[in-house]
């Protein structure tokens, strides 16, 4: 008795990819990555910038619920702190106004909050320096604020 096996075991006994099949499955990898990556980066930036217009949204409803209960706006001093600790000297405080600490902007600096505004004669202004980090810019660099 032999071990030979049938002709048709050989064919599926010997399977694989040859080096020129794995060349065009990296290529074809490559291309969507190219395609698709530059799309994904560039919808990032877009949802920072949206993150901290929504935080600076639900920030100033915290400061109008603070004026509401005290008659005033925190002074520039005082800051966005007051929203979850009580200030010396206000006892109509009903707070916290936020459930959570005071939130840092989507690029890790503080919200800014100054009293009384100078936009659009706020009567204050709450803002982030954006991505750059530094007052000013424009398109993806520009200020985000209340105004």
């Amino acid at each position: 008795m032999t071990d030979r096996l049938p002709p048709s075991a050989y064919k599926y006994r010997h399977r694989g990819f040859t080096l020129l099949e794995l060349l065009v499955v990296l290529v074809i990898i490559g291309l969507l990555v190219g395609i698709v990556g530059p799309n994904l980066f560039k919808n990032v930036g877009k949802s920072e910038i949206t993150t901290a217009k929504a935080q600076i949204d639900a920030l100033s409803k915290a400061i109008d619920q603070f004026r509401l209960d005290n008659g005033r706006y925190p002074t520039t001093d005082e800051g966005l702190t007051v929203l979850v600790t009580k200030p010396a000297n206000t006892p109509t405080w009903n707070g916290p106004y936020l459930k959570k600490a005071v939130p840092l902007d989507p690029w890790g600096d503080a919200y800014v909050y100054k009293a009384p505004g100078t936009h659009n004669n706020n009567d204050y202004d709450l803002l982030s320096y954006g991505p750059d980090k530094a007052p000013g810019g424009t398109d993806q660099n520009a200020d985000i604020g209340n105004w």
